[in-house]
This record gives C-alpha cells, structure tokens and sequence, in this order.
C-alpha cells in the first residue's frame, strides 16, 4: 500500500482529510484560493516542526529542493517564504484549532485503555498553565507585563495517555483561575490543580457538576476541623481531616464539607496540604493523585523543547497561534501514529527518525522498527509516560 510513497506523504495519510475539509469549509478557508490551500498550508507548517525549519526562508529553501517529490504529494504550486506568510497571517487560526480538537479526540479513544500508575477506572486530568515568552516590540499585542510580552498556554492533560483533552491561548495577563470557567465539568471526572486555582465559587461549579478535584492549599487558607480520620504516618500521611471554610464569603462560595490530607514527601521535603470533595478514596490515593500533576509540567517542557513554540515565523496574533495549533496538532497525529502501529519507542526518537527520513521511499513501520536506538530508562515518576518506550 506504501509502496513507492515517501516517510512524509504515509504520515500525512493518518490525518482524517474529510475532517479537515470540514473544518476549512467552517471558516471559509479556502475562499478565493487557487494553489496554496489550508492543506499545504498545513504541510508546510508540519515540515518545519519536523525538521526544525527556523524561519521562512529556510522552509522555502528546503522545500524547494523537494520540489519533484511535493508535487506527488498534491502539492502543485510554487512555495515561497511570502506566500507562507500571507496564509499564517490571514487564514483563520480557528481552522487548525478545531482540526487539533479532532485529532485529540482521535487519541483519546486510543489511549482511554493505558494506565498512568493507579488503578483507577476515573478519568483524572491535571490542569496547569505556562507562560510563552514574546518580545513585547515585536508582538505588541501580546502584552504581558509592562516591559514584556508573552502568551498563556492552558492545558487540560488527560492521565491515560497524557493526551491534551482541552487547551485554550490568552493573553498573559490572564490569571490561570479563570479558565475553570470555560470549561465544562465531566462528571465522575477527577481534576489536579495547583494552589493557583483555588477559588471555592469556583470549586463548587465542579463540584455540583458532580465532578471532584484534588486542589493544593494556599498558606492562608482558613478552614475549621470537623472531625478526623486515622492516619499511617509511616507511608508520609499527617492527617485526613474533614473540614469546612471559616471565612464568611468562602462558606458562602462554598458550603459543602471538603477532605484535607496532608502529605510529606520525605524524599524532597515537601509538604502537601490538599483539598478535595473526593471522600471515598484512600487518602494516600488522594495524594498520589496530586503527585501526578508532574505530568503536566513534563508535557510543557517537552513541548518547548521539541515542538517549535517559542521561535515564530509570524508576528501577528493569527500567525502566532496558527503556529501553535498546528505544532499541536502533529504533536497528537505523531502519538496516533505511535499508537496505531504500536511503536514501543519515544515520541522524541520517533521525530527523530521522522526528521531524518521524511523523504525517504520506505515503509513507515520499517523506517521505526529498524533501528539501533535504545531509549535511557529514567526514574518513571521524572518521566511523562506517554514519550516513554
């Protein structure tokens, strides 16, 4: 079925095309254009991820020595840096955003069957923010801070399989609690949090959407013990207390009971104080679950170092996050890919072997099984298990 098709051309084939044409005809993508549509706007932008292209010209330039081999691709017009950049600047970022949804959907279903250290039969996401840094002269309307640009990534990472289920761009400025309000509760769901997001009005939207959540406390949180249970302090418990808020807007905001467990992790000499309205689990599972929201931080620093996130080949706001959508979007197909054809090696060495073999005219199973490369087992809790063999 591959036969004489290069490594680039059979990745593109998992993409669900009718999909994407669904997606460009919802936003008029391709009104008025003749040769370089959405699609080649997409390949072109997937190119430079894989080969870590670092401008326009240099994506122009290598991809102009393909020439011969893009045209069997169905890429039949003439690719230049300025073509790319009108398309960036001008299609609707929204086209990309609703085809990565897609293709996370796609990945979920695969990945809903892995385990990510507990055996639990609840979906368990951890939701966390970061900070892409902008030249705020250059991107004047990514205002950050007074003297600084930057971008705030929102991600709900979804445990089994540490595929992103829900990811939304704002402005920097934007505090992290405020996305809990776009989003729409799962019931049964588990939600990992840092102290950031603890805001009760909005802990009890999740917790009458009968969803639970594990939340770290702030230091000046101001709750009254109502009874507690018995812990075992040699596992690293210090308590597991039922509780309610004391302040009289916070009782307010949130009048139900809550479940405090605090956990010292000797190994780091850390402290967790938690809240939760979770109150059948064991209060160890309670803090493992916590512990699990590493995975997201792990996920943010994987993508910035191999996805190209932080340099741009746009300065506008519809350039940037175009950019972004897309780099996630082959971050989900290249875990589709890994999945479907049951790669036990990394994401990272898979983009390697991509990277180096894009063009070659072999089979794509062979292009990843044959191969020395022996991955560096590490500690697996240091470690985001999907990008694991």
């Amino acid at each position: 079925m591959n036969q004489g098709k290069t490594i680039f051309s059979q990745i593109m084939d998992f993409l669900p095309k009718h999909k994407f044409r669904q997606c460009v005809n919802r936003y008029d993508g391709n009104f008025r254009v003749r040769s370089f549509t959405c699609f080649d706007q997409f390949m072109c932008m997937a190119f430079a991820q894989l080969t870590y292209r670092e401008s326009l010209r240099d994506i122009e330039c290598c991809l102009r020595a393909m020439r011969e081999k893009l045209y069997h691709m169905g890429m039949r017009g003439k690719i230049s840096r300025t073509t790319i950049a009108y398309a960036n600047e001008n299609r609707d970022w929204r086209i990309y955003c609703d085809f990565a949804q897609v293709l996370i959907d796609q990945a979920r279903q695969l990945y809903v069957d892995d385990d990510f250290g507990l055996q639990l039969q609840e979906t368990v996401y951890a939701l966390d923010a970061t900070i892409i840094d902008l030249c705020l002269s250059v991107f004047p309307w990514a205002r950050f801070r007074s003297t600084k640009g930057g971008i705030k990534l929102h991600t709900l990472l979804d445990l089994k399989g540490n595929i992103p289920s829900f990811i939304a761009i704002t402005e920097g400025r934007v505090h992290e609690v405020n996305i809990l309000d776009e989003l729409i509760p799962e019931a049964g769901a588990i939600y990992i949090m840092d102290r950031g997001y603890l805001d009760f009005e909005r802990l009890n939207a999740l917790h009458q959407g009968s969803s639970f959540f594990v939340v770290r406390a702030k230091a000046n949180t101001s709750l009254r013990r109502l009874y507690s249970m018995p812990v075992d302090k040699s596992c690293g418990l210090r308590c597991d207390q039922i509780v309610v808020p004391t302040g009289f807007y916070t009782r307010k905001s949130y009048p139900e009971k809550l479940r405090r467990v605090v956990f010292v992790d000797t190994d780091k000499d850390n402290r967790l104080n938690l809240l939760t309205n979770q109150m059948t689990l064991p209060a160890l599972t309670i803090a493992e679950l916590y512990r699990c929201r590493w995975q997201v931080e792990l996920f943010f620093k994987w993508i910035k170092q191999h996805l190209r996130i932080k340099a741009f080949y746009g300065t506008s706001e519809n350039a940037v996050k175009t950019q972004i959508w897309i780099a996630i979007s082959f971050y989900v197909l290249v875990a589709i890919i890994k999945k479907r054809l049951q790669i036990d090696l990394s994401l990272y060495t898979i983009l390697q072997i991509f990277s180096i073999t894009l063009f070659e005219k072999m089979p794509i199973l062979q292009a990843l099984t044959e191969t020395d490369y022996k991955n560096k087992i590490t500690s697996n809790h240091m470690q985001l298990k999907l990008f694991d063999s």
